[in-house]
C-alpha cells in the first residue's frame, strides 16, 4: 500500500536514514567533547606527569652511565635537551657536575636552598631517591625537583640533583581554545554532511526494495529488485527476487492446477451425469445398456477418486505431512509384490513384464512410499510401451548405492520434454499403446518422494527407441 502525502511529509524518526544520520552526529559530538576535555582540563595534569617521567627517565639514565668516562657529556646533553638544571655532588660537598660553568646556564646557587631541602629529605626518607613539587611565589611557575643517590645510598656516595620548570599552560590552553573552536565548528559541518550523505545513501535502495515489496504483495509478480552497493542490501535483493520469481511460479502453477483440475474433473462428472441420465430416461429397463451404462459411471467415478487421491498424495508430501518411515527391507521382495499384481492383469491384454533384480537388495527407506515410486514409474512404463508390449525391471547393486530401472520400447521423449515431465500434468508424448486415463500426477509424486530420500533419479529417453526411467538410493 502506497503511503499517503501526510504520511511522505511527516518525518520518520524510527528509519534508518534519521537513525544513521543521528549516530553519526552523536558520535563526532561525542569524540569533540573528548578533545576539548583532554586538550583543556586535563593538559596541566598530564604535563606534569610527563615532566615527572622524564625526570625519572633521566635520572635512571645518570645514575646507569654514572662511571662511564664521558658521564659528563652525557649530563650535559641531557641537561641540554630536556631544559633542566643538574647537579651531582658529593655527601662532603665535592661538586662532580653543576651549570655554573656552562655558557647560558643560570648559577648553582640559584637553587641552594632547595639543594639543602631536598637533601635533608632524602636522609630523612631513608629511601634511594623522593620526588618534590616546589612552588614559585612570584609567578604561577611550579618546579619539580628530585633527589638520589647515583649507587646505593651510602653517605660516601654522591647525590644527584634535578630541578626541572613546570612552565604555566593557561597561554597553551588558550591557543588550543580558539583552535578547537574552529576544529568543531568544521568537524560539526562536515559530520552533518557526511551523515546525511550516508543516511540517503543506505537508506535509499531500502526505500526503493520496499516500494517494489508492496507491488509484490499486490499481485505484480516477477520483479527484479534493485540493490544497491552494500552486499547486505544486494544479497538482501537477490532474495526478494528469487522469492518473486518462485511465487510468479507458483501462481502459474495454481492457475494451471485450476485448470486442468477443473478440466479433469468436469470430464468425469460430465459423463456420469449424462449416462445416469441415459438410464433414467432410456436403459432403465434393458440390462445390457444399463449395465453398460452404470460400467461407464464406475469407470469415471474410479477416474475422479484416482484423481483426488493423487492430489492429497502430492499435497501432504510438498507439505511435509507424515515423516519417512525408515526402515531396512529388501527392495528385491517390494519389486516384486508390487509387480505381481500387474503380471496377472496385463498377461491378458498381451503384455510382458521382465523383471531382473538381484536378490537380495537391502536398503534403508519409507517401504510404502518406495512401493508408491515403483508403481508409479511401472504403470507410466505400460502406459507408454511400444507396439511389442513389454516392459524391462531392473534392480542392482553399484558400488554405493542400489539402483531401478524401468524401460519402455514406446516412441520415447523429446529432448525439450525430459525436464517438465516430472510437473504436474506435464506428459512426454500421447503416443501410448494401453488407453488408460492417468491424473498427469504421477511423476510429480515420484519426484517429491525420491526428493525426501535424498536420492538421485532421472529418465534417458530416445525418440523412437522407448525411455528408461531410473533412481538409485544410497547405500548406509
Amino acid at each position: 500500500m502506497k503511503q499517503s502525502k501526510e504520511e511522505q511529509l511527516s518525518f520518520d524518526f524510527r528509519s534508518i536514514y534519521f537513525k544513521v544520520w543521528l549516530y553519526f552526529v552523536a558520535f563526532a559530538t561525542a569524540l569533540l567533547l573528548v578533545l576539548w576535555g583532554l586538550q583543556i582540563f586535563f593538559l596541566n595534569t598530564y604535563y606534569q606527569d610527563m615532566k615527572i617521567n622524564e625526570t625519572q627517565r633521566v635520572a635512571g639514565v645518570i645514575t646507569s652511565q654514572y662511571k662511564n668516562e664521558n658521564i659528563i657529556d652525557i649530563i650535559r646533553n641531557l641537561s641540554y635537551s630536556n631544559d633542566m638544571y643538574i647537579h651531582i655532588e658529593t655527601t662532603d660537598g665535592t661538586i662532580v657536575f653543576s651549570p655554573i660553568t656552562e655558557e647560558g646556564r643560570r648559577p648553582s646557587y640559584g637553587y641552594i636552598g632547595e639543594m639543602e631541602a631536598m637533601k635533608e629529605q632524602l636522609f630523612a626518607s631513608g629511601d634511594l631517591s623522593i620526588s618534590s613539587l616546589i612552588p614559585e611565589g612570584r609567578s604561577d611557575m611550579n618546579t619539580l625537583a628530585y633527589a638520589g643517590f647515583v649507587e646505593d645510598g651510602s653517605l660516601n656516595q654522591a647525590i644527584l640533583y634535578i630541578f626541572s620548570p613546570l612552565y604555566p599552560v593557561s597561554s597553551t590552553v588558550a591557543i588550543l581554545q580558539e583552535q578547537l573552536k574552529y576544529i568543531t565548528i568544521i568537524s560539526l559541518v562536515m559530520a552533518f554532511a557526511i551523515s546525511i550523505y550516508l543516511s540517503r545513501r543506505i537508506s535509499r535502495p531500502i526505500r526503493r526494495i520496499n516500494d517494489q515489496a508492496q507491488s509484490l504483495a499486490q499481485g505484480s509478480y516477477g520483479i527484479t529488485f534493485e540493490g544497491g552497493t552494500y552486499s547486505e542490501i544486494t544479497h538482501l535483493a537477490q532474495t526478494l527476487t528469487h522469492a518473486s520469481e518462485e511465487l510468479a511460479k507458483s501462481h502459474q502453477l495454481q492457475k494451471d492446477l485450476v485448470a486442468n483440475v477443473s478440466h479433469d474433473i468436469r470430464t468425469p462428472l460430465t459423463m456420469v451425469k449424462s449416462y445416469a441420465e441415459l438410464i433414467r430416461d432410456i436403459s432403465g429397463e434393458e440390462k445390457d445398456k444399463r449395465e453398460e451404462h452404470l460400467q461407464v459411471i464406475i469407470e469415471e467415478a474410479d477416474r475422479l477418486n484416482r484423481l483426488v487421491t493423487d492430489m492429497l498424495t502430492l499435497s501432504k508430501i510438498q507439505a511435509g505431512v507424515g515423516i519417512l518411515e525408515i526402515t531396512e527391507f529388501n527392495m528385491a521382495e517390494t519389486i516384486s509384490r508390487v509387480v505381481q499384481p500387474y503380471v496377472e492383469i496385463m498377461k491378458e491384454e498381451g503384455y510382458l513384464i521382465d523383471t531382473q533384480c538381484e536378490d537380495p537388495l537391502w536398503i534403508r527407506a519409507d517401504q510404502a512410499r518406495i512401493k508408491q515410486v515403483i508403481s508409479n514409474l511401472l504403470s507410466n512404463a505400460i502406459k507408454y510401451c511400444g507396439q511389442d508390449k513389454t516392459v524391462l525391471i531392473r534392480g542392482f547393486k553399484r558400488e554405493k548405492c542400489v539402483r531401478f530401472e524401468v524401460e519402455d520400447r514406446g516412441m520415447g521423449i523429446q529432448k525439450d520434454d525430459l525436464l517438465q515431465i516430472w510437473e504436474r500434468y506435464q506428459k512426454g508424448s500421447t503416443n501410448h499403446v494401453r488407453q488408460t486415463s492417468g491424473t498427469g500426477l504421477g511423476l510429480s509424486i515420484v519426484k517429491e518422494i525420491l526428493t525426501l530420500h535424498e536420492a538421485e533419479f532421472g529418465v534417458e529417453s530416445n525418440l523412437g527407441r522407448g525411455s528408461i526411467f531410473w533412481f538409485e538410493l544410497p547405500l548406509d
